[in-house]
């Protein structure tokens, strides 16, 4: 891997093929099942199987995924200057898949039983899979914004990658507690659904590799000299900061709700074997089916203003179910069916927009630095995804839920019944709804990107010249 030279090449206009949707679209398979199984599986793991203290147990989720906040815009920088024959992206998507995989395994191998020893290793092996984690999924991440320039294709793009992770949340999350009770509940359970994740990761990493073989990518370019003056390039960028932070506290609100599913299900529904399974089918599933309705809802709002609705549905969904203690079993269902249409818009729009910030940043100042972008924002959906359960373990433990060892919830107080409601229920709403202010800061819309990427290429032209060193663009 060698330092770049010269100026990045523009990423091709025009629709991208089906098979390069469909290929880039694979890679969420392993995005969302490590986005997901962990979130909803390994806290109750933690205090339901191992014994480990609810506050510990918070501790040991967020720790590991917070190292991401500091590999993760490592591993862009990285990419953003590999050289090699299948370009600066893929090799990643191949090796960081893989390695992913096998790690995540071994999350629940529980090879030292209960105790401190096997609390040690929980918290080790799940340190080694995010760093896997952050050099599979920035590189995918920085894709788009090489694959195409044209505003319109990116959020075609981003609906077919939201349509499989939808598809990648529902089997890990609705299938992996199922495989858990097949396999014997307990440790054999937990290893036997670490091995069928780990499948579905290996699938997707596969996917995304092969099937991005002919997709067109930017040649290596410029990038600024050190990771701090990427970083401080990146956080100058007032559209992208506005962005990023509105996601990682939505992100965090959406990781309480998946943290909170199994405690839900038992303690609320009264239904621990197939509660999981219905809530999970009932919040992706319409993802399945609404993604062509929020791709004209975008086309005719425009991006920024789909988002605010999508996150709006998210947020009064969630804060509606703390009635569902007086509900009947289908009027919950039903609102989580409305909580899984807000998600699906909120993920497409949120993931549509950020390629424009990285557009918007190679056409201003010449520069290609698309992996640091990514590394910053997966960061920080990562570390959002980690605070989640951080956040609910909190309000268990502050609510009095008393662990078990047994592979069973014990049982629990009104108080500790109330904790699990409100993290369910209220706490994401709070999370998911406000930062949508943020977004008043956000304004790139086509005309924007087209003035900068016209301009921008101009500045590339005249540095290809000669006539100075390199673009002038200003934000």
């Amino acid at each position: 891997m060698n330092a770049p030279s010269g100026v990045a090449a523009p990423p091709a206009a025009g629709p991208l093929s089906r098979p390069v949707h469909a290929g880039y679209a694979l890679g969420s398979l392993a995005t969302g099942a490590f986005g997901t199984v962990p979130g909803l599986l390994l806290l109750p793991y933690l205090t339901d199987t191992l014994g480990v203290a609810a506050g510990l147990a918070a501790l040991l989720v967020l720790l590991p995924k917070a190292w991401d906040v500091l590999v993760n815009p490592v591993a862009g920088r990285i990419s953003d200057r590999t050289r090699s024959r299948w370009g600066a992206r893929r090799p990643y998507l191949l090796f960081g898949g893989l390695a992913l995989a096998l790690l995540f395994a071994g999350i629940f191998a529980a090879p030292f039983g209960n105790g401190p020893a096997a609390v040690a290793y929980v918290a080790l092996a799940f340190l080694a899979t995010a760093t896997a984690f952050a050099f599979f999924q920035v590189p995918y991440v920085a894709m788009p914004a090489e694959l195409t320039d044209d505003y319109a294709e990116r959020t075609r793009l981003m609906t077919w990658r939201i349509a499989v992770l939808a598809l990648a949340i529902l089997v890990s999350g609705a299938v992996a507690p199922l495989v858990v009770t097949a396999g014997g509940d307990g440790v054999p359970g937990h290893r036997w659904m670490g091995l069928f994740v780990a499948v579905l990761i290996v699938v997707g990493a596969l996917g995304a590799f092969f099937g991005t073989r002919s997709a067109p990518v930017g040649a290596v370019g410029v990038s600024e000299p050190t990771l701090r003056a990427q970083l401080a390039v990146a956080g100058a960028n007032r559209p992208f900061r506005a962005l990023l932070i509105c996601f990682v506290v939505q992100s965090a609100g959406v990781a309480t709700i998946l943290a909170g599913v199994n405690y839900f299900a038992g303690q609320i529904l009264r239904d621990e074997d197939s509660g999981p399974t219905l809530l999970f089918v009932c919040f992706v599933g319409p993802a399945l089916l609404v993604m062509p309705l929020w791709t004209r809802v975008g086309a005719r709002l425009g991006k920024r203003a789909a988002l605010v609705a999508a996150a709006l549905i998210l947020a009064v969904g969630a804060l509606a179910l703390v009635a569902a203690p007086v509900l009947p079993p289908v009027a919950v269902y039903l609102l989580v069916a409305v909580l899984g249409v807000g998600y699906a818009g909120q993920q497409v729009f949120a993931l549509a927009m950020l390629p424009d910030c990285i557009a918007y940043d190679t056409a201003r100042t010449g520069r290609r630095q698309a992996g640091v972008f990514t590394g910053l924002w997966t960061a920080g959906e990562t570390f959002g995804l980690a605070l989640g359960p951080g956040i609910y373990g909190l309000v268990l433990q502050l609510s009095g839920y008393v662990s078990s060892d047994t592979g069973s919830a014990a049982a629990q107080s009104d108080q500790a019944h109330l904790g699990v409601l409100l993290g369910f229920t209220v706490l994401p709403a709070l999370l998911i709804g406000p930062p949508i202010l943020l977004l008043r800061r956000y304004n790139l819309t086509p005309a924007v990107l087209a003035a900068a990427t016209h301009h921008g290429r101009v500045d590339q032209d005249v540095t290809a010249g000669g006539r100075h060193e390199k673009g002038t663009m200003t934000q």
